[in-house]
């Protein structure tokens, strides 16, 4: 997927590398004097040359929501597992390990956005999941604590007034699988489009990731913003040059046909685990640094492994990396969260972890096609929810039209 480049007037004078034509000196300009005679066009040619020098106004685009026709959007994007190397995608983690990288996945677990847009200056959200609505004749009335943090830190930066917005999520608050990140890419999409701005995508990733920063108060990580904008399956290398996003060539139904994704039961709170990790690396807390120089290692051969289509060791580094994962800091598992992974083992597979940062949410387990009926029973058995997925492709959608459901 290639995103549009930038057409903003402000866009076009930065790639310019060129300043506007100053205003001509009135010096230059052939003047006019009451009762004196003049040739109409000298007068015409000044005035031509006077429009072409004047500068482009600075006035900003209005909103489309501003015009007279109403706008409505329909905007949403995928959820993730994380195969490999979470936690290491926050900066500065990943400049202490050499070849530090995430792998994941996009699934067709959707995270879901409607905007609409009003007759007047006030804002309705609602929250589909939560069960809730509100009311603001401001971003800044609207209320800090969960649905609504986010989403007004969202309305603050693109200046929302007038407007309706509905959201919906395909998995359970507090999933481990990137409901929020994938919610606040649809948001961010609707918003700019809405706003008439063409962001390129790492414009719009790196505003999505900030204003996650914002609601939760502690640094985010930059993996779960590319699937939900890409999809597919793809490793985010991470190093002093940057964060590159690199699609892999992965059989996506195979793939999909090895991974079972169950809810737990219980959701988790990823900004708690990820900040105990990082500032348990940073203060030098005893063998943090060397788990994640193995799991950096981890990543990389299950990443050669997924390539080479060679699912035996995929499942097996999955079952290393949760080995790793588990041992960087105190909650990332439970009794409740061992005794499924034991559960999927016994029933045949090759490897489970939790998704995301730990301490419940979603566990994510790969078993052979011959073996997946087991380990899901076993799964179920054990009080998880599955949440049906396959491997979603398509990445970022923003469509004009549509109606949210009631």
């Amino acid at each position: 997927m290639t995103p549009p480049r930038s057409n903003s007037w402000a866009s076009r004078r930065r790639s310019s590398g060129r300043a506007w034509p100053s205003k001509p000196a009135i010096a230059n300009c052939p003047t006019w004097r009451r009762n004196e005679r003049c040739d109409i066009s000298q007068l015409a040619l000044a005035a031509s040359r006077s429009r072409a020098h004047r500068a482009p106004s600075r006035r900003p685009r209005r909103p489309r929501s501003h015009y007279n026709a109403p706008v409505h959007l329909n905007a949403s994007a995928p959820m993730r597992i994380d195969l490999a190397g979470a936690t290491l995608d926050i900066w500065p983690l990943y400049l202490y390990h050499a070849e530090a990288q995430t792998l994941n996945v996009a699934v067709t677990l959707r995270a879901r956005c409607w905007l609409g847009t009003r007759d007047d200056r006030r804002l309705v959200l609602r929250s589909i999941d939560a069960k809730q609505r509100v009311e603001a004749d401001h971003w800044s009335a609207l209320p800090e604590e969960a649905p609504w943090r986010l989403l007004k830190r969202i309305l603050a930066h693109f200046d929302g007034a007038g407007l309706e917005l509905v959201t919906q999520s395909d998995s359970p608050i507090g999933a481990g699988i990137a409901g929020s990140s994938a919610l606040n890419i649809a948001t961010c999409a609707a918003l700019a489009r809405w706003r008439g701005q063409d962001l390129t995508g790492e414009a719009l990733l790196g505003v999505a990731m900030n204003l996650e920063a914002q609601a939760i108060d502690v640094p985010t990580g930059a993996q779960d913003y590319r699937p939900a904008f890409y999809g597919g399956v793809s490793a985010v290398e991470l190093g002093v040059a940057g964060v590159t996003r690199v699609g892999l060539d992965v059989d996506a139904a195979a793939l999909a046909s090895r991974l079972v994704v169950a809810y737990t039961g219980a959701s988790r709170q990823s900004g708690i685990n990820n900040w105990e990790v990082m500032k348990g690396r940073i203060d030098g807390g005893p063998g943090i640094a060397d788990h994640f120089d193995q799991i950096c290692r981890v990543a990389g051969v299950m990443r050669r492994a997924l390539v080479a289509a060679d699912w035996p060791e995929v499942g097996r580094q999955i079952a290393r990396e949760w080995e790793l994962r588990k041992r960087l800091a105190p909650g990332v598992t439970t009794p409740a969260i061992d005794d499924l992974i034991d559960r999927a083992g016994r029933a045949g597979a090759l490897g489970a972890k939790i998704c995301g940062a730990g301490g419940g949410g979603c566990i994510a387990a790969f078993a052979e096609p011959g073996d997946m009926a087991a380990v899901t029973a076993a799964l179920t058995d054990g009080g998880a929810t599955i949440l049906p997925c396959s491997v979603d492709t398509d990445g970022l959608t923003v469509a004009e039209g549509g109606s949210a459901p009631v």
